[in-house]
Parts: C-alpha cells; sequence; structure tokens
C-alpha cells in the first residue's frame, strides 16, 4: 500500500511570537520543506524589516515563495494561491513534509481551503477607488455589509483596499466574496493548523526588542536602497511595518527615535488585526510560545493529527 502523506503542517498567528522558528524546527525533523505565508517576505530586499531568515538561518531547509517579487509588484492572493500549491505539490511529490509558514492570515486560508479569486476589472477598480477616497472606508464597509454581511463581518472598516477588492469581485461575479469565514468553505488540503500566540506583556517586549534590532541592523539604509529601486510605487511593499514609518521620516523631520516609537506602535495594532482574523478559524491549535517545549507540544499535536 501507497503510504498515507503527512498532513500539511500550518503554523500560523502574529508577528514575533515565533512562528519562523518553529515551522523551521518541523520541518527540520520531519524531513520537510518551508512555504512562506507571509505576504511581505514574499518581496526581494525586505529582508531586516520582516525579519526574513537568512540562508545561513535556515538549516539547510529548503524555503519557497522568499524573494519572488520586486518592490514595485503588487501581491496578488490568487497569484500566491497558485504558486503557493503548486510548492506544495512539488516538496509532496518529492516524498516530503510541507510546512506552510506565516502571519498572513487571507494567504494561509487561500492555500488550505477551496478559495476562488475572480480576476479584475481596472474600470470598475479606479471608480470603487475614487469612491473610496471621496467617502471613506466606512462608508464603503457599510454598503458591503448590504450586499455580502458574512464579507463585512471578516473585514475591518479600515480596510480600504480589501472592501474596494470585495465589491469589485461582488460586481463582476454577482457571488458573495469567497474570503469567508473558514466553517462556511470546503478544506482542500488535509491540514493541521497550530497557532503560536504569546501574552501581551511578553509579546510587547519581544516587538520592541525586535524593532530596536531592526533599526541596528540596517533598517533605514536598506529602505534607502529600497527607494531607489521603486519602493514608493509598490501598492503592497511600501505599505510594510517599519519601511512605511521609515519614508514618512525621510520625507518628514528624519526623527529615527521616534519613527522606532512609531513602528512598535504599529506593529502592536497590526497583532491585534491578526488576531483577529486568526481566532475565527477554530481549526486552529493555539500554543503559547512562552511556555516550556513549544516543539514537542506542537509535536504532539500533529502526531494526534495523523492519528485521529
Amino acid at each position: 500500500m501507497d503510504a498515507v502523506p503527512e498532513p500539511l503542517i500550518v503554523v500560523c498567528g502574529p508577528t514575533a511570537t515565533g512562528k519562523s522558528d518553529l515551522g523551521l524546527a518541523l520541518a527540520a525533523e520531519r524531513d520537510g520543506e518551508v512555504i512562506n505565508a507571509d505576504a511581505m517576505q514574499l518581496y526581494r530586499g525586505l529582508d531586516v524589516g520582516t525579519a526574513k531568515l537568512g540562508v545561513s538561518e535556515r538549516r539547510g531547509v529548503p524555503h519557497h515563495l522568499l524573494d519572488v517579487l520586486d518592490v514595485t509588484e503588487t501581491a496578488s492572493v490568487a497569484h500566491y494561491q497558485s504558486a503557493a500549491r503548486a510548492a506544495i505539490e512539488a516538496v509532496r511529490a518529492a516524498g516530503r513534509t510541507p510546512v506552510l509558514v506565516g502571519g498572513s492570515g487571507l494567504y494561509v486560508q487561500s492555500v488550505v481551503d477551496e478559495l476562488e479569486f475572480p480576476g479584475t476589472d481596472p474600470a470598475l477598480r479606479a471608480e470603487l477607488e475614487a469612491e473610496l477616497a471621496a467617502a471613506g472606508s466606512g462608508a464603503l464597509h457599510a454598503r458591503l455589509a448590504a450586499v455580502d454581511p458574512a464579507a463585512a463581518q471578516v473585514m475591518l472598516p479600515s480596510n480600504g483596499r480589501r472592501i474596494v477588492r470585495a465589491l469589485e469581485v461582488i460586481a463582476l461575479t454577482g457571488r458573495p466574496y469567497p474570503a469567508r469565514l473558514p466553517e462556511a468553505v470546503a478544506p482542500r488540503y488535509d491540514a493541521v493548523l497550530i497557532g503560536v500566540e504569546r501574552p501581551n506583556a511578553d509579546l510587547d517586549v519581544r516587538i520592541a526588542r525586535r524593532v530596536a534590532r531592526m533599526f541596528a541592523a540596517g533598517l533605514v539604509d536598506e529602505t534607502r536602497g529600497l527607494l531607489e529601486r521603486g519602493l514608493r510605487t509598490g501598492v503592497t511593499a511600501a505599505r510594510a511595518l517599519g519601511y512605511q514609518q521609515v519614508v514618512a521620516a525621510l520625507d518628514g523631520d528624519g526623527d529615527l527615535d521616534r519613527t522606532a516609537v512609531d513602528t512598535v506602535l504599529a506593529t502592536r495594532r497590526f497583532v491585534r488585526r491578526q488576531r483577529s482574523w486568526h481566532r475565527r478559524d477554530k481549526r486552529i491549535h493555539w500554543l503559547d510560545a512562552s511556555e516550556p517545549d513549544l516543539l514537542g507540544r506542537a509535536r504532539a499535536v500533529i502526531d494526534h493529527h495523523v492519528r485521529s
């Protein structure tokens, strides 16, 4: 009989909790390969500010979907979905275990569940973006809630870009927006989802230390170099945490001490959004990374999933 493949292992959760280290450790011990699910780590050159593991830090474990976009390109969840699934199938075809790692919630769900992402219409998109600029994201969110309450439920009223996309898809297809609550979507893979968390106080300290390391490791110089490569024109990359704040400082008074503080505060807000997204998915097994033997507890979750 053919051996049953291991489940797709997913390591997700808020930033700065230790997902990358856990995903790497699981891949190393299970003859696996890592597939990136962090939207900003798709970009070449966004290294320091995204805490991207360098080649020497990857312990010989192959990584997929890192450094595949220029900063001037717009990240697309539809293109990511196709590339990530192809990587998973290639890893499995080689007899190895795929480990999907990242905190971009929609990117993770696009891979593990049967979500469809229709194309775009430039004229309709421009019309909706003009409405967004004129009326604000709150007004468009109310409009979305009227035509697709389920989609509005999973989107922050402040996330104008996603609201515009949802309204565009609904107008083009006449169907609800595909980013649904997980229980309303069929899964594509046998997947075990492990969420990495930490208590607020612990995570706040880690975020502050991480931002301090980023600035000490050359985030400002990295940003200057990316500006020369067109960062300002990048719809997605220009919004990356840290880089966005540094660009604002370079364009303004150059107060980098305040910029570091702003980056810490923005990261904490981002964590709240990540938690809001991931907590909707009841399949996720949450582990507190501040407690001992995180790897052992993750291993137990996977082994229990395989046995059940």
